[in-house]
């Protein structure tokens, strides 16, 4: 029996999503349902027999690699913080899906809306911009959905908070929807109603957020604890 401590991974597959940097990205795949990227699949695995019969599958699992928050395995994290618990409680790292895995490694499951040449349309994505795919399987429903499972920890989704549009940021988001193609306010929307924001934060109506979402700065505040108000648009230099 081989007993080698190391195993060498190798990427299938490149996401292309519409976050730039981490911060907003929804803490569990499926809650922003509107967010949509693709997987450029990597030779050899962009010939079509690798995803032949996979246009009769509805969802898929993706293992991939948290390559922005790898693991220092001199001073592994065995406790983390999950946002769940407000920030500020620890957690086994075994009894959460906080980014500092052992090896790295990511489990999502999104729904696959077309099967393309070397190319994967998903939708309802929680992955980086570039994030490396190391395998694709498919969701069996009748195995993969456990109808008595459980977990009390997270027992159901987190509370969203309201979000509206200033007049300049709803047109800014009509007009930039309709040059990327994409449903910008429903995307904007299910992502910030999730509260990005640090729970231990209490920030004032001054003070203003924002993130990058494809070549876009979102920027916005708290009016009130309980409602976040998007102010503005705005293009990203590429300087």
């Amino acid at each position: 029996m081989s007993s080698a401590s190391h195993y060498s991974l190798r990427p299938i597959a490149i996401a292309h999503t519409p976050f730039a940097e981490k911060f907003a990205i929804p803490r569990q795949p499926s809650l922003a349902p509107s967010v949509q990227g693709e997987l450029e699949l990597l030779p050899p695995y962009d010939d079509a027999r690798a995803v032949a019969g996979l246009e009769q599958v509805s969802h898929i699992w993706l293992t991939f690699v948290f390559h922005q928050t790898l693991t220092n395995h001199d001073k592994p994290h065995l406790q983390v913080r999950p946002p769940r618990l407000g920030g500020n409680e620890k957690l086994g790292v075994f009894a959460s899906r906080a980014t500092h895995r052992p090896n790295n490694l990511g489990l999502s499951v999104v729904e696959l809306l077309e099967v393309r040449p070397g190319r994967l349309l998903v939708g309802g994505l929680d992955l980086l911009d570039g994030t490396p795919i190391v395998d694709i399987r498919p969701y069996v429903p009748y195995a993969d959905h456990i109808t008595t499972a459980k977990n009390d920890i997270a027992a159901a989704p987190p509370p969203l908070i309201r979000v509206d549009f200033s007049p300049t940021a709803e047109q800014q988001a009509q007009q930039h929807g309709a040059r990327l193609a994409q449903p910008l306010q429903q995307v904007i929307t299910q992502c910030l109603a999730q509260d990005p924001k640090p729970a231990y934060q209490n920030p004032t109506p001054e003070r203003e957020y924002g993130v990058q979402l494809w070549d876009l700065n979102v920027v916005w505040h708290y009016p009130s604890p309980e409602r976040i108000c998007v102010l503005r648009l705005e293009p990203v230099s590429n300087e």
